[in-house]
């Protein structure tokens, strides 16, 4: 087979990887011709594709713009620094049935789930200039005049009969206005406001036709460094007049303004009594105002109309790449704008003159590349960096050197970057598979030991304290463990935290290692490379044998969260039924893990809801798995919508029924319509786009890191890809599948690569190319073609073991709190004892206390069946705290060993107090038994039995205190019965709830509230019948952290629905303090008349 330029051959590195690994490798199985019949096309065939026509037509900018995909329908050209569009309002800047435009500006990302961007948005108006925010001076659009085609928009402002025009060239916005008859034609430059915070903003006019501006923000979904954008604006001939605004104050005749987070801008003033047509070019640079004059001079040289030509030109030269034939009307229309979108990011970063701003936010140069920028990693390793490796190598290239700046430059590989900033949006390690995908694709020659260096400090490491960086903040326990914990209340820098999202985060780090052990091993890294394929197998430390599911582990290493995988905890955007096909690096070992090819079956055909989709395709999709754009959790069903899904299709490869793969990519594939709702979740700077437009020509990634593509049936008769021969060594790849559109025959029965007959799922991109041609027969049945276990696609890292000598162990609770009263008290503490090891593993638990608290048994024996995988066995221990122990927190020690020589001693603070009212110390609790009257907490059993808000929603009463006596905090509590309709709340309707036990120094009472916060009082009622109303101010359930000085007491992980079960989001208990007179008994609190408020223990402070 001829080798093609920079490809590196997955067999070799499968194969090297084997060798390293101590067990019996996998064998791939070589390429043979089958025997039987084959379909007509050979090599050199050529596809049914389009007729001559301008495939720019058949795009539609406004798809995805509605129903949260989050795109943009302005201008723009393939990976433009300058994308300017209208913002109406909506959070990511144009939502299309907003009918009211803040302004056009120059920065936008399509289809991010945040803020981001609408950097100087300019509008034209008429009259006077009065009001400074553009919330309030928004023209109203007309709807019906609204065209957007790649490289131009145009809309009429129906307030002011203003027609606005817009196209761009890389680094520079077009505009042109053409308004009414008016001496008081005004064009309006907003540096004061954005999509995302402005920390500072400055803009001076330079000449009767020049303005200057700079615009420094900050901010992605959380905080982040701040960055500065500065640009050149330069009308077509003198403007008559200009002022200036700060805050709201407008200042006509002013030449500049200056501003911190103030409002802040400038406006310009033409007479277009006789010439109506305004024309204006913004140049855009990161690095100063010279380089935005620098790509001013470079590329404001031409008309509006020029502009527009060679927009459109260059669109057609993209999209023409990919030629396809047959298929309807609608389908080519969405595929050419999902095409379209897959061109739009990552974006340009380098001026004309090569220079740019690095994450050091020094200026460098790009000597012989273009700099990119605008990283969304976490979502384009999955499927746009395939699809632009393919299409556009040679930008690829320099997009992966560009990565290497930033490691360079700014100290670590990036994970979601914006600008010269690092967002630490989203988890894992997505940066190392998109590196090694292009390595393997040739995009680093020359720099490939480079690009390992940075990987693998990466790979090993975590960033400084002191840097913006999260990287693989999981990395110290994963490491050493083998798993990121899952340790929800952590914190570190903005943005998202891999502890937060432990089991996900575990996923995408063994994917990555694996991906990387395959680059360490062709480098010569021997030894590298069996450590990270040993760590790519990592998968298997958070899979369950007990619940034969992924799941979390605490920072103990304790499984954690509901058992049943669809109220799973920890997974970043997902639920473990959705991450449970994320091992893509060994699918065979992961169907073996989960019980072999049947119940990997079964567990598949109910996740894409099988049956019925067969039936009803269209309805399964949009009904049975789309619940909403950001509905990620409480799921167990397919996700079409969101990244860690994207590939599950293509699971059936692994199970060896390949039709099913071309039944659900079918399916999802109607999602995408030719309208402003025809995306169903955020586009994610082209991802779900490349998604689209590989499964619609029926060859998909499903390794990422490797060169490996999945194949299945296309939706159109042929496809011709265009491909940069002197790169790729080859002009085009065809695919014919002859019946296909029309979706009726839609199942592979045979397949031929370059002339000979082809039974493998799967292909390489060396074999692709090599072939030329993937010719298909489609028919209305499922066959036998890619059936058997030798037609799926290779496991990367599955051969070898994981390491299988690991014990820890974790008690729940973490901590004891515990009454002492007038009899002994015992709590049974549950010891989870987690070993790995090859087979049957045995070991002991010495368990001792401080005085006078006991514990028993001392000591006891366990045995785990592991079977190389995390196994659990529950040791329970009593805890006796004996009546009269004094106030304080006594320690008792768990100390576990095996029989291989690995020890865990785990410590359990026991938090011993005081619940007596005659005492001088310690709590009084309050038994409200005659006070209880609403039933506020019900079970996932039995979800309807409660109704803490009067809307179905309730407290789970599995994270709950027990019932009866015990202690929150550091006070004691009689708490209610939490079972069946029994009352646990005391709904406040100003009625008196008596107390009892004689003075107070406080009351202790634990309440929250529903349907917003409670600010009221309480009336304290002495026995002397003297009365003091003290405030009583509640934060409601749902809020994530307390809004009047309470603290929290409980907090659940979710909430119960009636008739739904667990529903987000978490809900909390509060303790708040109600100061009482010590020198008096009180004997009543009437509670004010508000039955949003509800009391759930009360309990009288002594001393």
């Amino acid at each position: 087979m001829t080798r093609r330029r920079g490809y590196r051959s997955l067999g070799s590195a499968v194969a090297l990887l084997a060798g390293l690994a101590t067990a019996t490798p996998l064998a791939v199985t070589a390429f043979t011709p089958a025997a039987g019949s084959v379909p007509a096309a050979r090599a050199g065939a050529t596809a049914a594709v389009t007729a001559d026509e301008d495939l720019t037509s058949l795009v539609n900018p406004f798809i995805g713009s509605q129903n949260d995909g989050n795109t943009f329908p302005g201008a723009a050209v393939p990976f433009g620094m300058v994308q300017m569009s209208p913002d109406t309002g909506h959070n990511v800047g144009y939502r299309y049935d907003q009918d009211r435009i803040r302004g056009f500006s120059t920065v936008h990302l399509s289809g991010v789930g945040c803020g981001l961007g609408g950097t100087l948005p300019v509008l034209p108006t008429t009259g006077a200039v009065t009001e400074t925010d553009y919330a309030r001076y928004a023209a109203t659009k007309d709807r019906a005049s609204e065209v957007a085609e790649p490289g131009y928009y145009r809309v009429r402002l129906a307030d002011s009969d203003i027609t606005a025009e817009l196209s761009a060239t890389t680094r520079t916005a077009w505009q042109r206005y053409t308004f009414p008859a008016t001496g008081r034609a005004n064009v309006l430059l907003n540096t004061g406001q954005a999509l995302h915070r402005v920390t500072s903003s400055e803009v001076r006019v330079l000449d009767d036709r020049t303005l200057v501006s700079e615009v420094t923000g900050r901010g992605f979904c959380q905080d982040t460094r701040p960055y500065t954008l500065y640009f050149v604006t330069r009308f077509d001939r003198p403007f008559s007049g200009h002022g200036t605004w700060q805050g709201g104050v407008v200042t006509p005749g002013s030449g500049s303004s200056a501003a911190g987070e103030a409002r802040n801008g400038a406006y310009v003033r033409f007479d277009t009594t006789s010439d109506r047509d305004v024309e204006a070019v913004t140049a855009l640079s990161y690095v100063d105002l010279d380089g935005a004059h620098a790509n001013l001079a470079a590329e404001g040289g031409s008309t509006f109309d020029e502009v527009r030509t060679a927009a459109d030109a260059a669109w057609e030269q993209r999209l023409q790449q990919v030629r396809v034939g047959g298929g309807a009307a609608v389908e080519r229309r969405t595929f050419y704008s999902s095409l379209y979108r897959s061109f739009l990011a990552p974006t340009v970063g380098s001026d004309v003159d090569g220079r740019y701003r690095g994450w050091d936010q020094q200026v460098h140069t790009a000597e012989d590349f273009t700099y990119y920028q605008n990283w969304s990693l976490w979502d384009t390793y999955r499927t746009q960096q395939q699809l632009l490796a393919l299409l556009a190598p040679r930008e690829s290239r320099d997009m992966a050197r560009s990565i290497l700046r930033i490691e360079d430059e700014g100290g670590w590989l990036p994970r979601w970057g914006h600008a010269t900033v690092e967002t630490n949006i989203m988890t894992g390690d997505p940066v190392t598979p998109f590196l090694v995908s292009a390595w393997r694709q040739g995009l680093l020659d020359g720099h490939e030991e480079d690009a390992y260096a940075a990987l693998r400090e990466n790979a090993d490491g975590v960033p400084p304290a002191d840097s913006p960086y999260n990287g693989r903040s999981g990395n110290p326990t994963y490491l050493s463990e083998g798993f990121v914990p899952y340790l929800p209340d952590a914190r570190n820098k903005p943005g998202d935290y891999d502890l937060n999202h432990g089991p996900s985060a575990t996923l995408e780090y063994a994917l990555a290692d694996c991906t990387l052990s395959t680059m360490a091993g062709a480098l010569g890294h021997t030894a590298d490379a069996r450590r990270y394929a040993a760590r790519g197998r990592s998968f298997r430390n958070v899979f369950d044998p007990s619940t034969t599911w992924f799941r979390a582990r605490d920072a103990q290493g304790r499984f954690v969260g509901p058992a049943d995988p669809k109220d799973s905890v920890g997974f970043h955007e997902g639920t473990a039924w959705q991450y449970m096909w994320l091992a893509q690096q060994d699918m065979q070992g992961l169907v073996d893990l989960m019980g072999g090819r049947a119940e990997a079956r079964r567990r598949l055909d109910y996740f894409f809801a099988y049956e019925q989709l067969v039936d009803d395709p269209r309805r399964v999709a949009r009904e049975v798995w789309v619940n909403g754009p950001y509905a990620y959790y409480n799921a167990d069903r397919y996700n079409p919508q969101n990244e860690p899904d994207l590939h599950s299709p293509y699971t059936y490869l692994w199970t060896g029924e390949p039709h099913k793969t071309s039944d659900v990519v079918h399916a999802a594939l109607t999602l995408f319509s030719d309208g402003p709702t025809g995306m169903t979740g955020n586009d994610d700077l082209g991802t779900m786009s490349a998604w689209h437009v590989l499964s619609a020509i029926g060859i998909y990634p499903v390794m990422p890191g490797t060169d490996v593509w999945g194949l299945t049936t296309p939706i159109f008769d042929g496809v011709e890809i265009a491909l940069d021969e002197s790169f790729h060594g080859t002009g085009s790849l065809v695919i014919t599948a002859p019946g296909a559109d029309g979706g009726t025959r839609s199942y592979i029965t045979a397949a031929e690569l370059g002339g000979r007959a082809w039974q493998r799922t799967w292909a390489t991109t060396e074999e692709l190319l090599a072939g030329g041609t993937l010719a298909l027969r489609v028919g209305d049945d499922p066959s036998g073609w890619g059936t058997s276990r030798g037609d799926a696609p290779p496991s990367l890292c599955g051969a070898g073991r994981a390491d299988t000598s690991r014990l820890a162990a974790g008690t729940s609770p973490t901590s004891l709190a515990m009454p002492s009263s007038e009899a002994d008290v015992t709590a049974e503490v549950i010891l989870d004892v987690v070993a790995t090891g090859a087979g049957e593993v045995t070991g002991t638990v010495t368990a001792t206390a401080a005085a006078p608290v006991a514990v028993a048994p001392g000591s006891s024996t366990w045995t785990a069946d592991s079977k190389g995988l995390p196994t659990t066995v529950s040791v329970p221990v009593d805890v006796t705290v004996p009546a009269g122990t004094p106030d304080g927190t006594y320690e008792v020690r768990l100390a576990v060993a095996d029989e291989r020589g690995n020890q865990v001693v785990r410590t359990l603070p026991v938090r011993v107090v005081t619940a007596d009212c005659a005492a001088d110390v310690g709590s009084c609790p309050q038994d409200l038994t005659g006070s209880w009257d609403h039933d506020g907490v019900a079970t996932l059993d039995a979800s309807a039995e409660g109704n803490f808000d009067g809307g179905g929603w309730s407290f789970p009463a599995e994270q709950l205190p027990e019932p009866g006596l015990g202690v929150l905090g550091d006070w004691a509590y009689l708490f209610p019965e939490t079972g069946g309709n029994a009352p646990n709340f005391v709904e406040a309707r100003g009625q008196a709830v008596p107390l009892n036990g004689g003075r107070f120094a406080a009351l202790d009472v634990i309440a929250s509230a529903h349907h917003g916060d409670v600010q009221a009082t309480v009336r304290v009622t002495y026995a002397d019948g003297t009365t003091v109303d003290v405030p009583f101010r509640v934060t409601d359930w749902a809020a994530g952290s307390p809004r009047f000085g309470e603290t929290l007491a409980v907090r659940t992980d979710y909430r119960v629905r009636a008739g739904t079960g667990r529903d987000a989001p978490p809900v909390a208990l509060w303790h708040l303090e109600l100061p009482v007179d010590p020198g008096r008994e009180p004997v009543s609190l009437t509670l004010p008349d508000d039955p949003r408020l509800e009391v759930y223990a009360l309990s009288g402070r002594n001393g």
